[in-house]
């Protein structure tokens, strides 16, 4: 069976690489943020945090990603806020 490669709706690919611990990864989240998993964000998509629970946020990440998730469960240190880095105008499609 052949695979193939998934389109992205989104350039990803321009998204910052954040390790997890780097300063920038602990950020205060709150519910309708838009985030994504570093350091890889093409694999879990850009995502938007749903709920909060001490230091875990559900995030919904709507398939946008090359693995197709929906939703999964992080620590906040390892999200990263697409509006605190000033990163909205890579949603834009081009």
């Amino acid at each position: 069976m052949e695979t193939k490669k998934r389109r992205l709706s989104y350039r990803l690919d321009l998204l910052p690489v954040i390790y997890p611990f780097h300063r920038r990864s602990e950020n205060k989240l709150e519910e309708g943020d838009l985030v994504y998993y570093g350091p890889t964000p093409e694999y879990y998509g850009i995502g938007e945090v749903v709920a909060i629970e001490e230091r875990y946020c559900v995030v919904d990440f709507r398939g946008t990603g090359i693995l197709g998730i929906h939703k999964d469960v992080f620590l906040a240190k390892y999200l990263i806020p697409i509006h605190q880095l000033n990163l909205s105008h890579l949603l834009k499609e081009r």
